[in-house]
């Protein structure tokens, strides 16, 4: 493969427009090639030399691409980026990367034996307060860690329009699998794969039929308990990450403004872009051995999503690990389907 890496999407709504076209198109190592709209032609208007296909099927049968993002609904990811593995094209694939873990297997081998590789898009991992997070626990900055929790919430009572997104018998329907590989992605890339789980799931809006509501208890050998939580009916959230340990706590809100951002068109290479807004970092208490308690408010790093591209790129050119390992994409799939 040569540079630059030239790349297709699937579609292009809120992901392949707010996700995926932005960064493709501002990495230097990736060329925004194509992208499949079936009816409605939105792309060129901001990338004019893009090909627009009618199909999927039309887009994977282009022999220049490289690699497909796949960024259609739940339950077509697995299908769908089997087809562009078999055509012959690494992929990129929305959360969750399929409904089952046994999918996940299946992906990751079938890739292999046609010398291809799987990637998971997990972005929340370069959300500025879960970087935050993360620097605190790598840092052992609250001693050993005894609880930690890790929430997800909206507030968004009304049944979605998207019939998928709503109706049990499709794949991969529900909040469970919509916020859900958000947050156990960040816990497993944090703590690792835990001895034991015990899931709690609801369905609290009028009329839903699907979870939208969901509660992980995350038992680890260590004695760490880890809480991961999301819900559509929270009107006032609270921290989104909460953690405590033998020598502080942390507490951390959603405070990344990456989403917001790229919805207005801010370009990446914007002074502000990926910046918290000043004074919503996290509170870092600490217990010094004296018994003294003192808090800090720590600075949020810049939110980077392009730190996931271009750890694709690193992989694909120069064979490095991707972050996203297929083991933690297995756990967060066991924890879900059951």
């Amino acid at each position: 493969m040569t540079s630059p890496i030239q790349a297709g999407l699937l579609a292009y709504g809120m992901s392949g427009r707010i996700f995926h076209a932005p960064f493709l198109a501002a990495h230097p190592g990736f060329q925004l090639r194509a992208v499949a709209e079936r009816s409605r032609k939105l792309a060129a208007a901001d990338y004019p030399d893009i090909i627009s296909y009618d199909s999927v099927e039309e887009l994977l049968q282009d022999p220049e691409l490289d690699l497909v993002v796949v960024n259609t609904p739940n339950y077509s990811h697995f299908d769908l980026a089997k087809q562009a593995l078999e055509a012959g094209k690494h992929v990129l694939i929305e959360k969750p990367v399929g409904t089952t873990a046994a999918q996940i297997s299946e992906l990751f081998a079938f890739a292999r034996e046609r010398n291809l590789q799987v990637f998971g898009y997990q972005n929340r991992r370069w959300d500025s307060d879960f970087q935050a997070v993360r620097e605190v626990v790598e840092g052992r900055q609250l001693g050993q860690l005894i609880e930690a929790h890790l929430h997800f919430d909206r507030y968004k009572p009304a049944i979605h329009t998207k019939v998928f997104k709503e109706e049990p018998t499709t794949p991969g329907a529900g909040l469970s699998f919509d916020l859900g590989p958000h947050v156990l992605d960040q816990a497993l890339s944090l703590f690792g794969q835990p001895a034991k789980v015990e899931r709690t799931l609801g369905s609290y809006r009028p009329h839903s039929q699907v979870n939208d509501y969901f509660h992980y208890h995350l038992s680890y050998p260590s004695g760490l308990h880890v809480f991961v939580s999301g819900s559509l009916l929270v009107a006032d959230p609270g921290p989104a990450y909460v953690l405590h340990g033998t020598q502080g706590s942390f507490r951390q809100h959603r405070t990344d403004v990456q989403e917001a951002q790229l919805d207005k068109k801010l370009p990446l290479s914007d002074a502000t872009y990926g910046l918290d807004a000043p004074g919503t970092g996290g509170v870092l208490t600490v217990v010094k051995p004296d018994g003294e308690k003192s808090s800090t408010t720590i600075t949020t790093p810049r939110g980077n999503y392009m730190g996931l591209f271009e750890a694709m790129y690193q992989s694909l050119m120069n064979g490095a690990p991707f972050p996203v390992r297929e083991e933690e994409l297995f756990w967060q799939l066991q924890i879900i389907e059951q």
